[in-house]
């Protein structure tokens, strides 16, 4: 089956070119994360890593693919577009304006819109990088060495600058793997960040069991644990509900057409790792905002939303259910729906066309969504105890392991869909030389 594959591949020099495009403008990302900030001793900030790296801290430098260890140019990562792209969404259901020009104007209001999250992403990435650079000047090593060589007006500006120049350039990069290669780049960028990880947080666990930080039992439960959450996600994420769908039969002409039966797929998880993602950025936020203020009931805030702490966890799952619901609504919308499948003559058996189609689809998806929120939940907190009682890297968190799984899904499902549209147009062609001959 992937000789087949790499034969397929062959045969479609466009697919090829969009993939190795992609893989490219990925390798360039990963390139700039050794680009590090100006004025930082690498050395001692790698020391203050090595000895935060079950904190919030290693969340951030696991979502930025190992940006924040070095501070490097790419530090922020692609996370403020995210959040913005978060703002957007919401301000699109709540104002009638951004409403009308996403639904209305087509193209041109999406378009628009886009234009006014690249403005949010700016504005939330230079307070966020005002943030890192206020931090990390009251930051010490575990030795007490500074890790900003020259503190002052010029660090906080230039690292500012800079940090927000990376995030500019990870959005349009990640557009253009979107535009040009294959798969969503935001997506394909945050994936290449956390399985370029992967090898070292392979080699620490080993290392914590030769230093005896961590028993071999502990390392078998580890990878049952991780068997176990794999085979879960894939089962899952394949999982859906078939509504069936009977389409009547009509006379146009002197043919009869219709009278199949078909299936409309319903997800379990419409949402995919969205919700996560989401998420994490929102709580990673209060973070950045505490690295202004020393005062301590802000420091106790702060430490609130540690992600070993209950606080945090309680929010996460929170944010998990209502994102899962969130995002559903916005990708499907079972009015629509309902009102096309009674265009085409179909129906839903034992459902009246139309309004009663739109209530069953909505209340089936609320079901559907409720079991996916719950299993992201699971998947995304769980192993969070393992980290807490175990000093498990986050890298083996269950935010990860969905996120790389759901994004290799998707990819891989792309590239089929790609190849399949490619072959019917090929038989299309074949077909219509054949009936000029």
């Amino acid at each position: 089956m992937a000789l087949q594959g790499v034969e397929n591949l062959a045969r479609l020099p466009e697919l090829k070119k969009k993939i190795l495009w992609t893989f490219l403008l990925l390798a360039v990302y990963r390139v700039g994360i050794h680009v590090p900030v100006p004025g930082v001793d690498t050395l001692a900030l790698a020391d203050f890593f090595h000895s935060a790296k079950n904190t919030l801290f290693g969340l951030f430098d696991m979502f930025s693919g190992g940006g924040l260890n070095k501070l490097s140019i790419f530090t922020l990562g692609i996370m403020p577009y995210i959040s913005a792209s978060i703002v957007m969404q919401l301000l699109t259901v709540v104002s009638p304006e951004l409403n009308r020009l996403q639904k209305e104007e087509g193209a041109q209001g999406r378009k628009k819109i886009t234009q006014y999250t690249r403005y949010g992403t700016v504005l939330i990435t230079l307070v966020q990088g005002l943030g890192i650079a206020v931090g990390l000047e009251s930051m010490t090593s575990p030795t007490g060495a500074p890790i900003v060589l020259h503190a002052g007006l010029g660090f906080k500006f230039m690292t500012v600058m800079t940090l927000t120049a990376g995030t500019v350039f990870l959005m349009w990069l990640g557009e253009q793997i979107t535009e040009k290669g294959i798969g969503n780049g935001i997506s394909l960028i945050i994936f290449a960040g956390i399985v370029a990880g992967l090898p070292r947080a392979l080699i620490n666990t080993f290392q914590l069991v030769g230093q005896g930080e961590m028993s071999l039992m502990v390392l078998i439960l580890l990878v049952g644990v991780m068997a176990g959450v794999l085979v879960a996600i894939v089962f899952m994420e394949r999982g859906q509900r078939r509504i069936p769908i009977q389409y009547a039969k009509r006379m146009v002409g002197r043919k009869m057409y219709g009278g199949q039966t078909t299936h409309l797929p319903l997800r379990i998880n419409t949402a995919g790792v969205i919700p996560p993602i989401f998420a994490s950025s929102i709580l990673l936020f209060p973070a950045t905002i505490a690295n202004f203020y020393q005062a301590d009931w802000v420091q106790m805030v702060a430490s609130w939303f540690n992600p070993s702490s209950i606080v945090y966890n309680f929010l996460f799952i929170g944010m998990i259910v209502f994102f899962c619901y969130f995002y559903t609504a916005i990708i499907f919308d079972p009015k629509q729906i309902a009102e096309n499948i009674r265009k085409q003559g179909g129906f839903v058996p034992g459902i009246r066309p139309g309004q009663k189609t739109k209530e069953y689809l909505d209340r089936v998806l609320a079901r559907l969504t409720l079991w996916g929120s719950m299993y992201i939940s699971a998947v995304c907190v769980l192993p969070m105890f393992l980290i807490a009682q175990f000093n498990v890297p986050f890298y083996f968190g269950g935010t990860s392991v969905l996120i790389v799984v759901g994004v290799a899904m998707d990819f891989m499902g792309q590239i089929e869909s790609y190849m399949i549209s490619r072959q019917y147009e090929g038989l299309l062609a074949k077909g219509r030389i054949k009936g000029r001959a």
